[in-house]
């Protein structure tokens, strides 16, 4: 870490991790230590005017993590350029709805992206399409820091030849606080007025700068915010807050830190009813007072997630990557609150499926490029199978778009299919290659026009 470049107080960090794990810490928070956290406020509670929004977002900072490649999509670079509606980027939409915000309140809103080594480059060429992002003296990016991946049997740093970047790893999104300090844009950004950053995933096309929120924490002098959603069955896999036994703190509690054997209560929606949006609102300020109280250090909890070395092949190296969550930091800032928000704040791209439902005619783009809907139905349920997995084949397969879902309740395919030029969907929807084809070769063709209702291969 220290011929990488790295800061001397990331490597006290990671060192003190490493320590803890050869320790045999594991991170994980047993059910019994642990309350349900219910009763939140609800942000439709709330309403400001717009000279409270324009104030509350004069001393706000947007900042986007961007560390995230998408290998699990078969994405070479950062998933944030993958293009996601009307041939635009992630990264588009996000610079289109900061500007549309300043534009609208007269403010100098500034956005910063959290890249990791590896997908700085290509971040900051798409960005260079929108000159007047960057304000004065700010940059528009960061690097969050890099440790090595640690063999899962002997935690010592794994070598694999073929590639050695894929030694390192960034440190989890707890890495923010760090790397805002040691960058000196923590102190730059207090100088500038911002008082509140605003954190969230760039995939994440519904965690817009929300002026409501902003004025509602100047209000309430609020500490830290943590926006959680309904927890639906789609979300049993979702950190969620809870508070803790011991002294009454809100935690955070990822699918990583589960007690083995206690699977079941953490996706029991009954009893854990909202699940970590992972967008946040901190005070700099704030952020500022524990890093200088912990030499540097928050003390966040550590997650030790287990992968191989190469993300692309389950046959590679066991290692172990030792990582924090920024949401974490509730437990360290006295005042903390949750909030509850709508499900609109939440519309993330992990797979295909989430991709087909935000390229589809279910949304669409407005004037200030924010997501909304076009419809009141419920969003269906999508499962595009193994075969659209990754997105080069989920392009083959959908050459000219996705099927309409305006009037789908659920879309499910089966096997290689190639859908046609306007193609439409209504109710539930399977189509099966296996049933269609019988047996034989090459995929299944639906033709342009077609309109699905029911299971393909029956009709």
């Amino acid at each position: 870490m220290t011929d990488r470049g790295m800061h001397p107080t990331a490597i006290e960090v990671f060192a003190r991790y490493y320590r803890d794990v050869e320790a045999g810490a594991r991170g994980t928070i047993p059910e019994a230590s642990i309350t349900p956290l219910h009763d939140l406020p609800r942000l439709e509670a709330f309403s400001a005017t717009e000279s409270e929004r324009a104030e509350a977002l004069r001393r706000t900072a947007m900042i986007k993590l961007n560390g995230g490649l998408g290998t699990s999509m078969g994405l070479a670079g950062p998933k944030s350029a993958l293009v996601v509606r009307d041939g635009l980027t992630f990264l588009d939409v996000i610079a289109r709805q900061a500007l549309a915000l300043r534009a609208r309140y007269a403010v100098d809103l500034p956005v910063l992206f959290m890249d990791s080594f590896r997908t700085q480059a290509d971040t900051l060429e798409v960005l260079a399409s929108y000159p007047d992002l960057a304000v004065d003296g700010l940059p528009l990016d960061f690097l969050q820091g890099a440790e090595p991946k640690l063999r899962a049997d002997d935690l010592s740093p794994v070598e694999w030849p073929q590639d050695p970047e894929l030694e390192w790893c960034p440190p989890g999104h707890g890495d923010v606080y760090l790397a805002l300090s040691t960058t000196g844009l923590l102190d730059r950004l207090r100088e500038k007025g911002i008082r509140y950053a605003f954190l969230s995933n760039a995939d994440n096309l519904g965690a817009t700068c929300d002026p409501d929120i902003a004025a509602w924490l100047l209000r309430h002098d609020v500490p830290y915010l943590a926006e959680v959603c309904e927890r639906t069955v789609n979300d049993r896999k979702g950190g969620h807050l809870a508070r803790r036994v011991s002294d009454g703190r809100i935690v955070l509690r990822d699918s990583a830190m589960v007690v083995p054997g206690e699977e079941d209560f953490f996706g029991d929606i009954e009893r854990h009813r909202t699940f970590h949006a992972n967008n946040l609102w901190v005070d700099l300020e704030v952020v500022a007072r524990l890093l200088a109280e912990g030499d540097g250090q928050i003390g966040l909890p550590i997650i030790v997630n287990r992968k191989t070395v190469d993300p692309t092949r389950p046959d590679s190296t066991p290692v172990l990557q030792l990582e924090t969550a920024m949401g974490a930091a509730i437990e360290a800032v006295d005042g903390s609150q949750a909030l509850l928000v709508p499900r609109t704040r939440f519309r993330p791209v992990k797979t295909t499926n989430e991709l087909a439902l935000l390229r589809s005619d279910r949304y669409r783009l407005d004037a200030e490029s924010h997501v909304v809907t076009t419809t009141e139905r419920p969003e269906p349920f999508v499962d595009l199978g193994k075969a659209f997995a990754l997105v080069p084949e989920f392009e083959r397969r959908f050459p000219h778009g996705v099927p309409s879902l305006r009037e789908c309740t659920s879309f499910r395919v089966v096997g290689d299919v190639v859908f046609g030029a306007d193609v439409v969907c209504r109710g539930d929807v399977v189509v099966s290659a296996e049933a269609a084809l019988d047996g034989s070769s090459g995929p299944l063709q639906i033709p342009d026009g077609s309109v699905l209702g029911a299971v393909l291969g029956d009709t």
